[in-house]
């Protein structure tokens, strides 16, 4: 190997390792943006799974870039129960915990009759809030299931602490997931996601500018549009609209940093699309053949062509040659000089079975089997007489064939079979049956078979056509 070849090498490897961590690089970030688009994206709908595990960050996010504040009716009813659980603490006063208790009991009925959750979408959490108070204190109204549940003269027997303990533990989660989400000036909720996606959406939309450019100049006759076109499924990445799409770049991303296998999952669609078009494609193809066939015949134009061609006058010649004489020729050729020869075992045989078979049937030959010896006589009798004929036969079309009058002989005899056999076809009877025969053997082909691709197994077909291509593959 040559110095130059070697150098060569080692500046497209090092081009390539550039470029693997380049992909890698923009890939990491690709991925982190969509962490964030999905997290944004599923906010609102799992914002109480995330309360649950994360509840600091959903808040801050909340708050910060989807308007979300605190409802202030759940606020307040929230704020109204830890008064009275202070009240428990060592510093009771009767008066305040009556007015106290009598402000929940009257909050609650209007918590169930104006629903602050549905504001927010939440007015399960509010039916599940209600069924809970009414087995809690088995009854089927919510509203007196309230009332008794904040009644004085329940609290004061010495089930306060009992009650608290289960408001806290099932009752105040459920309310404290209620929100008010501000609205913005274009009448929609407020969303400020794009505060955080601006900056994702600039590094993608200049590196698709940086990188179409860069493909453009690399591979001459290619326009600064074709490379954004090769490079479209990047879009998505730094348009502010259907976000969910960048899915799609990210993962092929992922698969140009060697993190994600992708060409088991393209095979295998390539493989079906290709597949199913082929036996598509292969079913209209012939379907629109044998359609156009069926038209040819039933409008008579077969009969037609048949006229024109036996009609030397109407016909139009483009070589000078007739086509149909010269194909005659040349399969009797083939026949007299190359198939005769070899086929000769089985045509003496055909003879002598043709030749003893009419000696039987003679009535001197059935008189002199009686003889004795007769029989061995006559099967070589036979068999010579049917090696000469059959040599007499053979030696008499080669010579006719190598005979210049022999050969126009059977030039006129081609030409006389060829035009009587188009005066034949051009007869009506002939026409119509040959012409209803051939639609019908059209029609049963589209039923039986071409009916048949459609209905073939698709992995058979695949896998005939790995194992053509590994045949070719071999043995070129």
């Amino acid at each position: 190997m040559t110095l130059s070849r070697m150098n060569q090498r080692k500046r497209r490897s090092r081009s390539n390792s550039r470029a693997t961590w380049f992909e890698r690089l923009m890939a990491t970030i690709a991925l982190i943006n969509l962490t964030f688009v999905l997290f944004d994206l599923s906010y609102i709908r799992f914002r109480d799974l995330y309360l649950r595990f994360i509840p600091t960050p959903t808040v801050w996010y909340g708050e910060t870039f989807k308007g979300i504040e605190p409802e202030r009716t759940t606020v307040a009813y929230l704020a109204l129960v830890d008064g009275l659980k202070s009240q428990f603490d060592g510093t009771s006063d009767e008066l305040t915990q009556e007015r106290i208790l009598a402000q929940l009991a009257e909050q609650s009925a209007t918590i169930v009759n104006e629903d602050p959750f549905a504001i927010a979408g939440k007015s399960g959490t509010l039916e599940r809030i209600k069924n809970l108070m009414r087995d809690r204190m088995q009854e089927e109204s919510s509203k007196a299931a309230f009332n008794e549940f904040w009644n004085k003269d329940d609290f004061q027997g010495g089930t306060a602490e009992e009650k608290l303990i289960f408001f806290d533990g099932e009752i105040r989660p459920l309310m404290e997931t209620n929100y008010y989400r501000g609205i913005s000036e274009s009448g929609s909720p407020i969303d400020l996601f794009w505060r955080i996606d601006i900056w994702f959406m600039a590094l993608f939309a200049a590196e698709f500018l940086a990188r179409t450019y860069v493909l453009s100049r690399r591979h001459a006759g290619t326009s600064w549009i074709d490379a954004m076109l090769w490079r479209i499924y990047d879009i998505p990445l730094f348009i502010g609209i259907w976000r969910w799409l960048r899915v799609v770049p990210v993962t092929l991303r992922l698969h140009q940093a060697h993190w994600l296998n992708l060409e088991p999952a393209r095979n295998r669609l390539s493989r079906a699309l290709v597949s199913q078009f082929a036996i598509e494609l292969t079913e209209i193809v012939l379907l629109r053949v044998i359609d156009q066939v069926q038209k040819l015949v039933r409008d008579g134009d077969v009969s037609r062509l048949i006229a024109t061609a036996t009609d030397r006058s109407k016909y139009v010649d483009i070589n000078g040659v007739d086509e149909v004489q010269t194909l005659a020729k040349r399969l009797a050729d083939v026949v007299v000089y190359q198939v005769l020869p070899k086929i000769k075992p089985e045509l003496d045989a055909l003879l002598q079975h043709s030749v003893v078979g009419a000696l039987q049937q003679a009535p001197a030959y059935q008189g002199l089997q009686i003889m004795p010896g007769f029989n061995n006589l006559s099967a070589q009798i036979s068999q010579q007489v049917v090696a000469e004929l059959s040599k007499t036969l053979t030696q008499a079309l080669q010579n006719a064939f190598a005979d210049e009058q022999g050969a126009a002989l059977t030039s006129q005899l081609i030409t006389g079979f060829t035009d009587s056999l188009g005066q034949e076809m051009q007869r009506a009877d002939t026409l119509d049956e040959v012409r209803g025969l051939v639609d019908d053997l059209l029609e049963e082909i589209k039923l039986n078979y071409v009916e048949r691709v459609a209905t073939e197994n698709i992995e058979q077909l695949q896998a005939s056509r790995y194992r053509l291509y590994g045949t070719t593959s071999r043995s070129r």
